[in-house]
């Protein structure tokens, strides 16, 4: 195991985790308790499930059904083989948190298995695909928003409108984790209500005609349909690690973040499942494949009359505004984990009511900038070309840690340094590493050659700058000592 600097203390176990688990006695990021105050909570189950799960749902539910639409109800099939793929990967990250639960998530199990640079090379893409992904969500609300109050004009008052949609939830993390955890409650219960209604109530307006042939596409595969759909679902479930990388944020992190993250997958899974099922079997497949609003079509189909187009575009909004709230969040928890380490410059260290306040400042600023030249590059709409192939880069770059913390499992079920390894468990945890291995690379294939190509020139970048890091930490190691 790897030296993080930490005490070599054991800590005491958890109630239910076995007293063979060996663990540094102060986690990384996680708060002495002298900084848990007013504004400083532990977020316990409930709100930890919630973050996973608005982190996992933004705004690209409200066009799934329609993006999808093209390759038949086939693409049913592709989402429940991507929910196995998030699944197993969630339960990776519920198995390495139970193992080491501090602030960092991928950083802190890519570091311990496998040294300074691949605990680097996890912050350093996890950060990048965190703020980069902030600015599309900012994009995504702007049009949603557009719907309700016209703002439509010249590119100033939209990306205007983006960056206060960006720093409304930059300014409730600065207010600390209490915070935090309120407004995600309430995101996630708000907008999970309409996506429900339809997903359930759908359900009762079902009509089997509507649904269309099962591939569309009769000449193609079935499994190259299969594919070709889960290409444009792949990106769908990322945030899955989210209550892993704010583990030290969270009340009994061995328990409580395995928990959340399965919660979040499985509720994040029967929205995206049943909603597209529920959209599929309203609105006729021949109207889908050109609406814009699947689901306030399905809304408009359920209950007749146009509301449904005004109430999905506030649900959206307040969907957009939850996951913002989470991974701006998430966007500093990385930098913070990996500057304890001097991995990261040590500007990225201040923390203030639980929250990393200079990570999350940098953040907002980072992905504001990208918003106003989004904006500015390509007039009122934004140069759409430029700013999808930064998303899809940063979609591969979100690889790289799960990636890392995924072969961090597999090498600990092979050497049993971490802990004691049961025969009974070595197989099924082997299976799961497997698959979510497996679930990684895909997303890999999904982003395309254009991203990968772009997203390796990111990474080369970083590898300069953890030279530059890991060069200043060797310089201060003598007079440190």
């Amino acid at each position: 195991m790897h030296d993080t600097g930490t005490a070599s203390t054991p800590a005491p176990a958890d109630r239910g985790e076995a007293a063979a688990i060996e663990l540094p006695q102060l986690p990384l990021g996680g708060a002495p308790s002298g900084e848990i105050g007013k504004h400083a909570r532990r977020f316990g189950l409930p709100i930890a499930t919630c973050l996973v799960m608005g982190n996992i749902i933004g705004g690209g539910i409200f066009r799934l059904p329609h993006d999808v639409a093209a390759y038949g109800t086939i693409s049913l099939v592709a989402f429940a083989v991507l929910t196995v793929g998030a699944i197993a990967l969630a339960l990776v990250f519920g198995r390495l948190a139970q193992r080491d639960p501090r602030t960092g998530g991928p950083y802190v199990y890519a570091r311990e298995a496998f040294g300074d640079f691949a605990g680097f090379l996890a912050a350093w893409s996890y950060w990048i695909t965190s703020w980069v992904s902030n600015a599309a969500l900012a994009v995504g609300a702007v049009g949603y928003l557009n719907l309700l109050i016209d703002i439509d004009g010249h590119w100033w008052t939209m990306g205007l409108a983006a960056l206060v949609i960006q720093w409304l939830p930059g300014l409730a993390n600065l207010a600390g984790t209490r915070y935090v955890g309120a407004v995600q409650l309430v995101a996630t219960v708000l907008k999970f209500a309409p996506l429900l209604l339809v997903a359930v109530g759908g359900l009762f307006f079902f009509d089997a005609d509507n649904l269309g042939p099962f591939q569309a596409d009769p000449d193609a595969s079935p499994v190259g349909a299969v594919s070709a759909a889960a290409a444009l679902l792949l990106f769908s479930y990322l945030g899955v690690e989210s209550a892993a990388v704010s583990a030290g944020e969270v009340r009994d992190p061995r328990r409580n973040v395995g928990r959340a993250t399965i919660l979040g997958v499985l509720g994040a899974a029967f929205v995206y499942l049943l909603g597209t099922l529920a959209v599929f079997g309203t609105v006729p497949h021949e109207r889908l494949t050109s609406s814009e609003a699947p689901f306030s079509d399905a809304v408009n189909a359920m209950f007749g009359g146009t509301w449904g187009g005004s109430l999905v575009a506030v649900a959206a909004v307040v969907s957009i505004l939850g996951a913002l709230n989470g991974w701006t969040l998430l966007s500093a928890q990385a930098p913070f984990a990996a500057a304890k380490d001097g991995l990261f410059p040590s500007v990225f260290l201040k923390k203030q009511r639980g929250v990393p306040t200079t990570g999350v400042v940098i953040t907002v600023i980072l992905a504001s900038l990208l918003t106003v030249y989004n904006y500015a590059s390509g007039g009122g709409n934004g140069d759409a070309e430029v700013f999808t192939l930064l998303v899809t880069v940063t979609t591969f770059m979100a690889t790289v840690p799960y990636l890392l913390a995924t072969a961090a499992q597999i090498y600990y079920l092979l050497s049993g340094r971490r802990d004691r390894v049961h025969r009974s468990r070595l197989v099924r945890d082997a299976v799961i590493s497997a698959i979510a291995c497996g679930f990684s690379l895909w997303l890999v294939g999904g982003a395309g050659y254009q991203a990968v190509y772009q997203g390796v020139i990111f990474l080369f970048l970083g590898v300069v700058v953890y030279a530059v890091m890991s060069g200043r930490k060797k310089a201060r190691a003598p007079q440190e000592h």
